[in-house]
């Protein structure tokens, strides 16, 4: 299909192929759970749906995202990322494509997976919800339970979908949306960045990924990425159902919350390989950290002389622990730091800021700088009664207590703090 497509970027980077069709019944989840440190996609094949083929771990590792990106560097990807969303693509839509096959049995032709025991019901867990209205046109990632052949539920956060949805509702309205699996990781990457209100999402992936293709889904006319494996076309109602318990980016069962009920009037397959993406995995935190870490590169490189490293911890799910390597000027740049990251992610809950020769995706090296270089009465910083993540189970008020660690050498005294080195 070319590169700018799921399967054309699968043989760029190559993938291990699994022959013996898995459970959708937690036989999926086991495979990406036990493959997601590989460094590579892995291609397979779902039992019941053996003619669509699957994929998962597809960003699963640093490298696979950078070239999803086409970057060689993180720091090159975060301009990237940035710079396409100040200065989105010229979107052009074309026609609806021919060749598309209409699945009869609606959302039951597709691969609903279980991931975890406790979960509500099975999940669609890499669908692209794609939803225009007066002008204003949102793609973002919803997790999809489905609950029929023609009805599902979707964890709508009050962003901008939400926005949207709340928009056709006070006038009376139904909303359409075009949910799509199956697409370059770029676009996925872009969809999950959250760029202001206004700011189209595929018109950012377009500036990411040169040779993105865009058309109108057949029944609503949305413009939806293609090529893909399966376009759901549906509306959000002013009915709602019971979506969850879902395992989300932390590991822990998220809670039950009443949210729109989708009703789906058709389903199509594009020919693409179906994503399926694991809950809490590695290509989670990746997908929905990445865009974050761009934004906290961003603010505290203007509050610090220079930042090294950024990174959402994956044991955070990718979301609410970071650390931040900067070099020093002065000896509150690390505090200033904290608060720029704090600032910039308001979910964030912990920052551990160090120097330059602490690898920041080795947490050993993080902890050594944590037992040698901070002193928690100078260097702690507490912040009581922020607004926290909704993912933190401990913090279920939505408010937490944020926590920075300045875990830099002072300045003036290295020689005292760098680690021994044995020569050769």
């Amino acid at each position: 299909m070319g590169a700018a497509s799921l399967s054309g970027f699968l043989e760029e980077v190559g993938y291990d192929y699994v022959e013996e069709p898995l459970e959708p019944r937690y036989g999926v989840a086991r495979l990406l759970y036990e493959t997601q440190g590989r460094g590579r996609p892995v291609v397979f094949r779902v039992r019941g749906y053996e003619g669509l083929g699957a994929t998962g771990n597809v960003v699963a590792s640093r490298s696979l995202l950078l070239r999803a990106l086409g970057a060689r560097s993180d720091v090159e990807a975060y301009e990237r990322l940035l710079g396409a969303q100040r200065d989105p693509g010229e979107l052009r839509v074309e026609g609806t494509p021919g060749g598309l096959r209409r699945l009869g049995d609606g959302l039951s032709g597709l691969p609903a997976v279980n991931f975890y025991e406790g979960e509500g019901g099975p999940y669609i867990t890499s669908s692209l919800f794609i939803a225009c209205l007066e002008g204003t046109c949102n793609a973002s990632i919803h997790r999809l339970m489905v609950l029929g052949a023609r009805e599902a539920v979707a964890r709508l956060v009050p962003r901008h979908l939400y926005h949207l949805y709340r928009m056709a509702r006070a006038r009376g309205e139904e909303l359409p949306v075009s949910i799509v699996v199956g697409v370059h990781p770029a676009v996925m990457v872009a969809a999950a960045s959250s760029p202001r209100l206004g700011v189209f999402e595929l018109a950012v992936a377009s500036r990411l990924l040169p040779g993105l293709r865009v058309v109108e889904s057949p029944v609503h006319g949305l413009p939806v990425p293609y090529p893909f494996s399966a376009l759901i076309e549906a509306r959000l109602t002013a009915e709602e159902a019971v979506e969850g318990p879902f395992v989300d980016a932390t590991g822990t069962l998220d809670v039950r919350r009443r949210q729109p009920l989708i009703r789906v009037d058709a389903v199509y397959l594009g020919g693409e390989p179906f994503h399926i993406i694991l809950p809490a995995g590695l290509e989670h935190a990746n997908l929905m950290g990445f865009p974050r870490e761009a934004q906290i590169w961003e603010a505290v490189s203007r509050a610090v002389p220079r930042v090294h490293a950024v990174r959402l911890t994956p044991a955070s799910g990718g979301w609410l622990h970071a650390v931040i390597s900067i070099e020093k000027v002065h000896d509150g740049d690390a505090k200033t730091a904290i608060m720029a990251a704090f600032a910039a992610h308001p979910s964030l809950k912990h920052v551990v800021v160090v120097d330059p020769d602490i690898d920041v995706d080795d947490p050993r090296e993080v902890e050594w700088a944590i037992a040698t270089r901070f002193q928690a009465d100078r260097d702690l910083v507490v912040i009581r009664n922020a607004r926290g993540s909704s993912l933190d189970p401990s913090a279920p008020s939505g408010l937490t207590s944020k926590m920075g660690l300045d875990a830099t050498m002072p300045l003036g005294g290295e020689d005292k703090f760098r680690r021994a080195r044995i020569p050769g």
